[in-house]
């Protein structure tokens, strides 16, 4: 065992929000494989959990995922004070625990490469890695490779990482599919990263801060686990009362099913409780909502995630004028609950239910706003600014294409109905009076 903090009766409750966790690891060499380059590490005061899958051979590989998982839990541990200042309802402070974990990846990858560089033997050593942070009432992530954390909630299973692996690219892509991928010509390039960490000097690294609430559980683990669960098999044993079964249970079905990599699972769960289930629920209508929304359609969960996280929650009172006709806008405005009556010179359009959404193009132009919206009950609101969309754009390549490519369908099917607008308003225009032929006679 590489770890700390693993034994059944180890749970920890955070000054901060009071919110308690139970978490039990496991790892195992597997059916084909003679030693175990898996690492994971869980530090109980710090709520850190930390998985990474070593390469290289000759041992390197357990090396690096050694270094990988310490350097990180060093790092995080010397800078304890951005924990005393967190605060969950400070945009700020989720960007500063980003930014530590970040950093915290990117020495471990300095550190790892160096050693590979002083010992000759070790050359191209690297490693997978995946960190979970739990401060306050929310989770922060920074992984590079293919190992993954899974989130359950709800009874739904969801993949909060993305592998930077060449066949996880490929998908993406569209040029093959996931489930021909073994038969393909990019088969034997299945195990393939695009990033790992220590194989260069340095690496990007994805960050990723989500709301935790009473219910949920996690999953972080090496690929020797997930390739052989389906999501159900995830869902079932995550949700079982002893946490202390559950790393076995997944292991031992990996094994059954072939073991044929280094299987490790880091468990942690958030003990239900009625206080969690009203936060719960908003936060997965929020996401059900901006799924519906014709730009957020093609989304994965995590992205769904990073525009939650930019978005800002506004009560709507019956009657408040939301914008004017006329004036410059600069929000899009997605309703969670009430409905919204737009107007037009004061003449009635229609009316919005929740889920709907009105005033996207203020995203990307600032144009003056063509209807007036008024709160027709109260309800809430989720608003995003265009320059908060444009950071994350900037940031945020993959979703970047995604959104735009959303845009460019929205803009037009928008132009082929303005078209057959003005198509039909023509013809009702040259259509012959026959007032006086019908009265004729």
């Amino acid at each position: 065992m590489r770890a700390v903090g693993d034994r059944p009766d180890d749970s920890v409750v955070d000054p901060a929000s009071a919110m308690e966790i139970r978490y039990f690891a496991g790892t195992d060499v597997g059916r084909k494989r003679s030693n175990n380059e898996d690492n994971y590490l869980i530090d109980k005061n710090m709520r850190l959990f930390v998985v990474a899958d070593g390469m290289g051979g000759h041992a390197s590989g357990e090396v690096a995922s050694a270094m990988a998982v310490h350097s990180v839990r060093e790092v995080v541990a010397a800078e304890r004070d951005v924990f005393d200042s967190y605060r969950d309802d400070d945009p700020a402070s989720h960007v500063e625990v980003c930014t530590l974990l970040e950093y915290a990846v990117h020495v471990a990858c300095e550190r790892v490469y160096d050693k590979a560089q002083q010992e000759p033997e070790k050359r191209g050593m690297g490693t997978t890695l995946v960190c979970m942070l739990l401060l306050g009432q929310r989770g922060f992530i920074a992984y590079v490779g293919d190992s993954r954390i899974y989130l359950l909630r709800g009874g739904i299973v969801y993949q909060l990482t993305e592998d930077h692996s060449l066949m996880n690219e490929l998908v993406r892509r569209g040029k093959v599919r996931a489930d021909e991928f073994d038969e393909s010509p990019y088969a034997s390039f299945k195990n393939a990263m695009t990033r790992a960490v220590g194989v260069y000097e340095n690496v990007e690294v994805d960050t990723l801060d989500f709301d935790v609430v009473p219910g949920d559980a996690f999953l972080l683990c090496s690929d020797g686990l997930y390739e052989y669960l389906e999501e159900s098999d995830i869902a079932a044993t995550l949700a079982l009362p002893s946490i202390d079964e559950i790393p076995g249970r997944l292991i031992e079905l990996a094994n059954t099913r072939g073991g044929k990599d280094n299987i490790t699972a880091v468990v942690v769960q958030v003990p239900a409780g009625s206080e969690g289930q009203g936060r719960a629920v908003e936060i997965n209508l929020t996401l059900d909502v901006l799924k519906q929304v014709p730009l957020f359609k093609q989304l994965n969960y995590q992205q769904l995630v990073r525009i939650m996280n930019i978005a800002k929650m506004k009560p709507m009172i019956a009657e408040q004028a939301l914008c004017h006709e006329g004036e410059t806008g600069s929000e899009l405005y997605v309703i969670l609950s009430g409905a919204v009556r737009l107007t037009k010179a004061g003449a009635p359009i229609t009316t919005l239910p929740a889920g709907s959404h009105f005033g996207e193009m203020a995203l990307i132009d600032a144009t003056p706003r063509s209807v007036t919206a008024t709160a027709a009950d109260n309800g809430k609101l989720l608003s995003i600014n265009r320059q908060d969309f444009y950071e994350i754009l900037r940031k945020e390549a993959p979703l970047a294409v995604k959104l735009l490519w959303a845009f460019v369908h929205v803009l037009a099917d928008r132009l082929r109905q303005t078209t057959k607008d003005l198509s039909q308003a023509r013809n009702e225009a040259t259509l012959p009076d026959l007032t006086e032929d019908l009265f004729e006679g």
